[in-house]
């Protein structure tokens, strides 16, 4: 959770214009239609509706703040942990249980490689070509495994604002329908004849519903969209390292055996 502490020093004169401005604020609310009379003027379906799309709203915005913070988090370690790689002439002569200090996938996937790679013998300078072969598949079966872990950890949560951006119109929707449902039924078991001025209360809160569900999803959609491609990306750059890494490791290999 973010916290942003503002100094903001209080006068008399602020807390006149806090009240002007709640006081109009309320004067506005009374003299006309507005979403508050909506809310009000809809059913408890719709009211139900209402309620769940601002639990919804509440959790895509804490998915995606919570996913871009991750993923900046992530980006950042990876960016820090491939340069200090980049400065090591041989990577086998790392310590294959702590391979430098670093963390996060990049750090993950070089620490199962490298164990990897000591896993099938300590005989690094081995002129067996056929067990050097064996090796190397055996090292890149552990970046593939460690890429495929690390996938799962960028695009967790991501199902959670799909289903948000997916199912958040169809229950304005489903509101507004059942909202204009009793609006008419009303007035059917009623007098029996409709009129502008009976149908308006509930058909303006029923279509209150198809709003919110407009206003939880039109966000969630934007940050869905973007935090996808930032995970591609990732996924991308994750797939490209561990190819660096295999290609790094094999030619430290050959190195040693010359």
């Amino acid at each position: 959770m973010l916290i942003f502490c503002l100094n903001i020093t209080v006068t008399p004169f602020t807390l006149m214009s806090l009240s002007f401005l709640f006081d109009s604020f309320l004067m506005q609310a009374a003299a006309g239609p507005n979403v508050f009379t909506y809310f009000a003027q809809s059913n408890l379906a719709g009211k139900v509706v209402i309620f769940i799309l601002c639990i919804c709203s509440i959790i895509a915005w804490t998915v995606m703040l919570g996913k871009y913070l991750d993923l900046s988090k992530l980006r950042s370690q990876n960016q820090r942990y491939e340069r200090l790689l980049s400065k090591e002439t041989n990577l086998l002569a790392l310590d294959p249980e702590r391979p430098g200090r670093g963390s996060g996938p990049y750090y993950n996937i070089f620490r199962e490689a490298i164990e990897a790679f000591y896993r099938y013998g300590e005989d690094v300078a081995s002129n067996d070509t056929h067990r050097a072969s064996l090796r190397m598949g055996h090292v890149e079966n552990a970046l593939q495994r460690g890429v495929a872990e690390q996938t799962v950890r960028y695009e967790s949560k991501m199902v959670v604002l799909s289903s948000i951006v997916t199912g958040a119109p169809f229950l304005g929707l489903l509101g507004t329908v059942w909202g204009v449902m009793d609006a008419f039924g009303g007035i059917t078991s009623g007098t029996g004849t409709a009129s502008l001025q009976s149908l308006a209360p509930g058909v303006s809160g029923a279509l209150l519903t198809t709003v919110a569900g407009l206003v939880v999803a039109i966000p969630s959609v934007f940050g869905y969209n973007y935090l996808l491609q930032q995970t591609k990306i990732s996924v991308v750059e994750l797939e490209n390292f561990a190819s660096s890494v295999a290609d790094r490791l094999e030619l430290d290999s050959q190195a040693a055996t010359n």
